[in-house]
């Protein structure tokens, strides 16, 4: 009969090569904090119960981690992680009959299908503890599996490894699956310290195979999944893997990156078959595009809803922005949050908008700012268009009527009404609605004096000192 399972994040640590005032592990990649990411990958082997041992700035880890289904156990000074274990000793004392697995909150890219190998294999032979190892290129900084000839292995920490046991490539990689009950006898065992004052879990397992307990080593074929993250670089380096799977997933669904090298894409952005995503493009946070759509070099595209067949031309941001099938966005379009943009409409160069709801088949082509407006369908908006939303206490709206005609140049100052079918004459300021159908001029009349331009150029030439 399978054992039950237990899982043990330790992210109780301080992280300090890692030079921030927030907890490494609270640091996002590809919109999902460290922690997220490991806790997501344990429970998705449905353990019968998870727990976070927190220490350093706990309660900013307990509050990411609330939604995950866990539970805490506070490590109140971090003395290693074999301390850190002893933090949850009730639950392990409650489940001495299951397994545990045991992984650091700092390793953010070890997937399901290891931690299930490992199980596996810990379950299948009989098992006091089982390490998962890789083999890596740089195995600085990690300790060494030490594989004896009857297959039982030990782990020399690197800063106590001996030039043999240095060049050695196979590492741990700090995840463990336990015999609880076999890991509640040893953990009272270990008084022996490492150089670093600290009381690990390598030191545990010394203790199960001193008592002549089976203590094996798993090898993950998945070796660039072993990224531990202590420091910035390490975090650019597992977000390069990150990404790396996460447009392959999406090119495998059936949408073409032309430079995936170049392109940013958070793990929650969804994309529709057919759709053509050129270089430096940036996908972030819940962003989903639909199927068939464009987007081009230099769009910046943050928690928006994009339906199908979307142009989005190059150097467009667009932040909390909705927009239905067939529209067509930029270039150098800016969209800011609560903007919604209806099907067939088309929003050209240096146009800015924010909470603007703008209308089926509505056109603003250039150089236009619409804010807390209300565009209806068909809608023109000519070059320079302004809705003056802000009296300097206080929003206001313009709602502009179905198929009226927005001169060039022309100033809306909020709150006003523009009819259904409405002409405002180009350069207009205007401050009171308009009926539909009617023509609105608001503007000084023109006034011109004959041969004034030449008679001002030879005064002020008359007037200028000799040189």
């Amino acid at each position: 009969m399978k054992r039950p399972l237990l899982a043990l994040v330790l992210a109780a640590g301080r992280g300090g090569r890692f030079r921030s005032e927030s907890n490494k592990i609270l640091h996002p990649l590809l919109g999902r904090s460290m922690l997220r990411l490991v806790c997501e990958t344990v429970q998705s082997l449905k353990p019968a119960k998870t727990t976070v041992v927190v220490g350093h700035q706990r309660e900013a880890v307990m509050e990411e981690a609330l939604l995950l289904r866990v539970g805490f156990v506070h490590q109140k000074v971090p003395k290693g992680t074999a301390d850190a274990v002893l933090a949850a000793k009730s639950i392990l004392r409650e489940n001495a009959a299951a397994d545990i697995l045991v992984m650091p909150a700092d390793l953010p890219l070890i997937q399901p299908a290891a931690l299930r190998s490992l199980l596996s294999f810990h379950r299948r032979r009989g098992n006091a503890a089982t390490i998962l190892s890789a083999d890596v290129e740089d195995p600085s900084g990690f300790g060494r599996i030490i594989r004896a000839d009857d297959g039982c292995v030990r782990i020399v920490e690197d800063k106590e490894a001996g030039l043999r046991e240095r060049a050695v490539r196979e590492v741990d990689t700090s995840v463990y699956a336990f015999k609880t009950r076999d890991l509640l006898w040893a953990l009272p065992k270990g008084a022996n310290r490492n150089k670093a004052g600290e009381y690990d879990l390598s030191d545990i397992l010394a203790i199960l195979s001193a008592a002549g307990k089976k203590v094996k080593a798993f090898k993950t074929p998945d070796s660039r999944a072993i990224v531990q993250v202590d420091t910035r670089l390490d975090l650019s380096r597992a977000m390069d893997v990150l990404r790396e799977r996460k447009i392959r997933e999406v090119a495998e669904s059936g949408v073409t990156f032309l430079n995936p090298a170049s392109t940013w894409i958070d793990l929650d952005v969804e994309i529709g078959r057919d759709t053509i995503v050129y270089p430096s493009v940036v996908l972030e946070g819940r962003t989903t595009v639909g199927a068939r759509c464009r987007l081009y070099p230099g769009a910046h595209i943050i928690n928006s809803r994009i339906a199908d067949g979307v142009t989005v031309f190059s150097s467009t941001v667009m932040e909390d922005v909705t927009i239905e099938e067939g529209v067509t966005v930029g270039p150098f379009a800016r969209l800011r949050p609560k903007t919604f943009l209806r099907a067939g409409s088309h929003v050209g160069n240096f146009v800015e908008m924010k909470n603007t709801d703008f209308g089926r088949a509505a056109k603003a082509g250039h150089l236009t700012y619409l804010g807390d407006s209300e565009i209806h369908e068909g809608v023109n908006i000519g070059a320079g268009t302004i809705t003056c939303n802000y009296d300097g206490v206080r929003k206001h709206r313009t709602i502009i009527e179905a198929g009226a005609f927005i001169g060039s140049g022309t100033e809306l100052v909020a709150p006003v009404r523009i009819g259904r079918g409405a002409y405002i004459a180009a350069g207009s300021v205007i401050t009171k609605d308009v009926s539909p159908y009617a023509l609105a001029v608001a503007r000084s009349r023109q006034i011109e004096k004959a041969d004034w331009a030449r008679r001002k150029r030879e005064k002020r030439k008359s007037e200028s000192p000799p040189r």
